[in-house]
């Protein structure tokens, strides 16, 4: 991150009390910009033994010299999105990023759907990943969009998956869910052209989380390559640094999908 100066910047990551999305705000915090750490309760980072609580995770990034505040917000349910956004404005005066890593494989009232396939899946569980997903990444677009439109400039990175490019027999709802991100991106980026915001999305690899570590069994990766391992939160995490700063200026509607 020693290329990458975005002190003055503020930045708002979603999920970002753990796993990938700490890592995405750990590094924006390093790199010198102002950072809003979120999750939907404070205690969500807990689950794996993560950090202590959202405001702990904000707290380290203080300690990086930057400013920062922790605030818990429900993101399928757009009043507390539109709140999430005003608040983080009020904290930190503006928001310059916007980083929608916040979502998940989740069911209803269970870790993942279970069954998680096309016809069996539970409408509830349907429901609850596409609002999880899609419509979650769609109501901060939104909000913190109009925003950024106002000041003719920002940029927001959209984060997918790499399920949402291949045939999957699991996980399906949540694969349609981040392709969906995808073309959104694309047509929000049009959308924004005029005034100067960029949007772009990553679609991330499988990728080492204390959440991946918990609920996958990988096989022995010994012998294997760089590009073929497993990734690190780092390894995505340099492509999102990268979405956020100057180097990507003229980048508006890609979306970077990491192959495995």
């Amino acid at each position: 991150m020693a290329d990458f100066d975005l002190r003055g910047k503020n930045a708002l990551v979603t999920g970002s009390s753990r796993g990938l999305g700490r890592q995405y705000a750990m590094d924006l915090a390093r790199a010198g910009a102002n950072v809003i750490i979120h999750d939907e309760t404070e205690s969500k980072s807990m689950e794996f033994n993560e950090a202590l609580s959202g405001f702990t995770v904000a707290e380290e990034a203080v300690e990086l010299g930057v400013k920062s505040g922790f605030i818990a917000a429900d993101l399928t349910d757009p009043e507390q999105v539109e709140q999430l956004i005003a608040r983080s404005i009020e904290m930190l005066g503006s928001i310059d990023i916007l980083v929608n890593n916040a979502g998940g494989d989740i069911g209803f009232n269970t870790p993942r759907p279970e069954p998680n396939d096309c016809l069996d899946i539970r409408v509830e569980d349907i429901r609850s990943v596409v609002e999880r997903n899609l419509l979650s990444t769609m109501y901060t677009c939104k909000f913190a969009g109009q925003h950024m439109r106002e000041r003719c400039s920002g940029k927001i990175v959209n984060v997918g998956s790499i399920a949402g490019h291949v045939p999957v027999t699991s996980g399906i709802i949540y694969a349609a869910a981040k392709l969906g991100i995808s073309h959104y991106t694309r047509s929000l980026a049009q959308q924004m052209r005029p005034y100067d915001v960029n949007v772009n999305c990553i679609s991330p690899a499988p990728t080492y989380t204390a959440r991946f570590s918990a609920t996958r069994t990988v096989s022995n990766e010994e012998g294997l390559s760089r590009l073929q391992r497993i990734a690190q939160p780092e390894d995505m995490s340099r492509i999102v640094m990268f979405l956020c700063g100057p180097l990507a200026d003229y980048l508006t509607g890609e979306t970077i999908v990491c192959w495995k």
